[in-house]
């Protein structure tokens, strides 16, 4: 982890505070300081992992005024071969890298007192670590670009994909990284040599850093995942898909970056089954 990051103001006892009012946060530099501090402070030791005066989790995290949230197929797309087009996909990157942020704390403060070794929060904290580092580099490239975040709609999807599986680890674990990251792993690489073939390196060399730390993001949900099942003596390929059908909507979308998800756990095994290729 990068030891040079800046401590925000915000005051706190407990890991799970920390994450918590990470969530809260409505100032975008605020959030992703707290998270990659409180993750610096877990490492070292420097906290507890919660304390009885630690606030409540709110329903929604917090966000600024802007981006306007829009149904999922409210947002445009257009072709990488314009800047409009690029800006626009970087802007719907940094919106999935906000969510991943609130996502790993959520994980954090939500299961604080599920029965899991302290190194459950270690592998999340740095998963929350990376992600808050993901939004500042693609919001960097949109600003060298002349945009910001916010500049456009985006969409709610991810945090309501979550959202039905905040009462189940299990389930959480299922649905956050082995299909929303593990999505990241199928459709990133063509993404970074679409960037490429338009002459965006810049662009192209954060989505490799993102690509590189999101293989590590799904390895730790496999770890977990397969603990879990195992104490609870599961199969974990059918209890993924069990789980799937009751938690997620729709088919999970190929083609899948086979190699990818199988060097961080997940076989095919798990998501074959569940593909639109193979629904009846």
């Amino acid at each position: 982890m990068n030891l040079t990051v800046k401590e925000p103001a915000t005051p706190f006892r407990s890991l799970r505070e920390a994450a918590t009012l990470a969530i809260m946060s409505a100032d975008l530099d605020e959030k992703t300081s707290l998270a990659q501090t409180a993750a610096i402070r877990w490492q070292e030791r420097r906290l507890s992992l919660r304390s009885p005066l630690d606030p409540a989790l709110p329903d929604r995290p917090g966000r600024p005024e802007k981006p306007v949230l829009v149904p999922p197929k409210g947002t445009e797309k257009r072709s990488l071969h314009t800047l409009p087009g690029r800006i626009a996909t970087l802007h719907a990157l940094a919106h999935i890298e906000l969510n991943a942020v609130d996502l790993a704390l959520d994980i954090v403060a939500r299961f604080a007192s599920q029965p899991v070794p302290h190194s459950f929060f270690d592998g999340w904290m740095k998963v929350a670590f990376e992600e808050a580092k993901h939004f500042r580099m693609v919001r960097d490239r949109l600003r060298s670009l002349g945009a910001d975040y916010g500049d456009m709609p985006a969409h709610d999807g991810l945090w309501q994909a979550a959202h039905s599986t905040r009462n189940d680890l299990t389930a959480r674990l299922a649905v956050v990284p082995l299909i929303l990251e593990a999505r990241g792993l199928d459709v990133t690489p063509a993404l970074q040599e679409k960037m490429r073939e338009t002459g965006d390196i810049e662009s192209a060399d954060v989505l490799s850093v993102i690509y590189e730390d999101e293989k590590g993001h799904v390895a730790v949900g496999a770890k977990w995942f397969r603990f879990l099942c195992a104490r609870e003596k599961r199969d974990p390929a059918k209890t993924f898909q069990d789980l799937v059908r009751a938690n997620f909507r729709g088919n999970l979308k190929a083609p899948f970056n086979d190699v990818a998800r199988a060097e961080a756990g997940l076989t095919p095994s798990f998501y074959r089954s569940l593909s639109s290729k193979n629904a009846s």
